[in-house]
């Protein structure tokens, strides 16, 4: 049999697969979540998402030491707030002492090079576990964004490289990029999260940070995943307002929104691989079902395939091992 094309002689070998490979997955790629509560070595294993932790301060800087270790270049920080701290206006989110402020300072001092982000909504300052201030049932969206401003000049204040709206109200980018430059913080980043589904995959993360809305859902805020269009035209518009860098999330199934978005805009595009997307392959490993470290290797290459250029994931810190 005569063949003028033998496809299978570019994958005969790991040397000669590893030369043509298109798409290459780095610890670079990688931007690590991280949990982090009050207290002192106190680390709590989160029940849905077996093998990640809430820390303390304390052990969160020693996590971050060894990401950096590992090849990891940032770290994206989420607190959980304590009940009695909660209320509907959020208020504690853009406390000079509190404890996403306090952890922003200590980690730059311990580790200057990493590049810290922070999540930037109310849910886990919110008394209601929403994104945003409550008035007679309805998440209101302008007080809502006063109050994020508020947010993103405390964090960039404290030192954050890079703040990250993950709220879905409608104007904030702008609105933070504003302020942020009235305050002088004009090397302070924004990582908008443009193309945010109201999804099923996000229960995990809940856990961890106890913010699980106290009524109803978020879906007059956050997207329908019925929708691909839309998510274009926010990106588009966060570009416009201002964001350096745009978020689709989640991510496995929204890998064909992440193709969408990437085409369309002129900012890396980030992507979230969220708790959800975790604890699926988790589970199944613990089964046995699939093998744990090709699933993970995996799941980023795709989302990095399908045009991710920055994937924050729980398996940063096992990706980044593998890797080695």
């Amino acid at each position: 049999m005569y063949l003028q094309n033998r496809n299978r002689i570019l994958r005969t070998t790991p040397a000669i697969r590893s030369m043509v490979a298109e798409t290459i997955l780095t610890p670079a790629d990688f931007i690590a979540p991280l949990f982090i509560d009050e207290g002192e070595n106190k680390t709590t294993e989160i029940a849905s998402m077996p093998g990640y932790y809430r820390r303390s301060l304390d052990g969160t800087i020693q996590e971050v030491k060894e990401l950096w270790s590992l090849g990891v270049k940032s770290v994206l920080l989420f607190i959980k707030c304590k009940d009695e701290l909660k209320d509907n206006t959020g208020k504690e989110a853009w406390n000079e002492n509190g404890l996403m402020q306090r952890s922003i300072m200590a980690i730059k001092s311990a580790v200057p090079e990493m590049y810290v982000m922070t999540d930037v909504a109310l849910d886990p300052f919110s008394s209601y576990g929403h994104d945003g201030i409550v008035k007679d049932g309805e998440i209101v969206n302008d007080e809502t964004v006063e109050a994020l401003v508020k947010m993103s000049i405390s964090h960039a204040a404290a030192g954050a490289d890079m703040v990250a709206p993950s709220d879905m109200m409608d104007g904030r980018i702008g609105a933070i990029r504003q302020g942020l430059e009235n305050h002088h913080f004009t090397n302070t980043g924004i990582m908008a999260y443009s193309a945010k589904y109201a999804s099923c995959f996000y229960g995990p993360f809940r856990d961890a940070l106890d913010s699980a809305p106290g009524f109803g859902d978020k879906k007059t805020y956050q997207m329908d995943y019925s929708n691909r269009i839309e998510a274009v035209k926010e990106a588009l518009m966060d570009v416009e307002e201002g964001a350096d860098i745009v978020m689709v999330k989640p991510g496995l199934p929204y890998l064909d929104i992440v193709r969408e978005v990437k085409n369309a805009v002129r900012v890396p595009v980030s992507v979230y691989n969220i708790s959800g997307e975790y604890a699926m392959i988790k589970a199944a490993a613990q089964r046995g079902w699939i093998d744990e470290n090709k699933a993970i290797l995996e799941t980023l290459t795709s989302i990095k395939r399908a045009g991710g250029d920055l994937i924050a994931t729980y398996f940063a810190k096992d990706a980044a091992k593998l890797l080695a």
